[in-house]
């Protein structure tokens, strides 16, 4: 396997950890994903690469009638154990396993940067009704918060974060303008111990030696306890929800 290949396929060993301490989507963000379609009712959504349902819980929390589709089978696992009421199947960007025209809106939590595009798009585009929604959302640290950016190079391993810009990985022909907008998020951790099982979750983390990973999770801690933030009792990581979202064509 690549690097992106192994970086992809490194969570499922990982589902529980990543179900109990990755951050959840804030509901205005969710919210102005599916803005415009009609509002008064009760949307067919498809939570694409849907992981542990940390996007699902929170649309059908809103009660939207939610198809999730994940590849992993440990991560589906996951997502059925901790989320009722919705259908969960397994399944690829590059395949999605629905008929045509039938879901209102298609959203992505923190994946589309795993999906291959070229074939990806046309099968998103394939399955939404005319009119329907695409939105990829992800969670990043707000960075400028002084002690998340310092934490940030704290964290850093011999794997390059490769952030891409959310516009450009979203434009197709077939479909409108990608609109975006920015939300103010925020995860709770108890302790420097649980925000760093969180770094532990992501796969640049995962893919490394036991060694490095070692290493860069004393630094962590070093720093975490260091600071007056993060040092005594629970604490609020500053995060943001970039949101992306386009209307199908036609």
């Amino acid at each position: 396997m690549d690097l992106h290949a192994r970086r992809a396929d490194s969570f499922g060993a990982q589902a529980e950890a990543y179900a109990e301490h990755r951050p959840d989507y804030p509901l205005a963000a969710i919210r102005w994903a599916l803005e415009p379609l009609a509002q008064d009712r009760r949307l067919d959504v498809l939570d694409l690469a849907a992981g542990t349902g940390k996007l699902t819980a929170g649309l059908v929390a809103e009660g939207h009638c939610v198809t999730a589709v994940e590849p992993n089978e440990q991560m589906l696992s996951e997502l059925v154990r901790r989320v009722h009421d919705v259908r969960a199947l397994p399944g690829h960007a590059e395949h999605i396993p629905v008929p045509d025209q039938t879901v209102d809106a298609v959203l992505v939590g923190t994946a589309f940067h795993w999906f291959d595009h070229a074939k990806a798009m046309p099968e998103i585009a394939r399955v939404l009704r005319p009119g329907g929604v695409v939105a990829a959302m992800w969670n990043e640290p707000d960075t400028s918060v002084e002690w998340v950016a310092e934490f940030e190079q704290v964290s850093a391993n011999s794997i390059e974060m490769n952030r891409q810009e959310p516009t450009g990985l979203l434009a197709h022909p077939l479909f409108g303008t990608p609109e975006r907008q920015v939300f103010q998020h925020a995860q709770h951790r108890d302790s420097p111990e649980a925000l760093i099982a969180t770094m532990n979750t992501h796969s640049r983390m995962l893919v490394v030696s036991a060694e490095e990973r070692e290493a860069v999770n004393e630094k962590m801690l070093a720093f975490l306890r260091s600071r007056p933030e993060t040092s005594n009792g629970p604490f609020d990581v500053p995060m943001l929800t970039d949101v992306t979202r386009m209307v199908v064509s036609g």
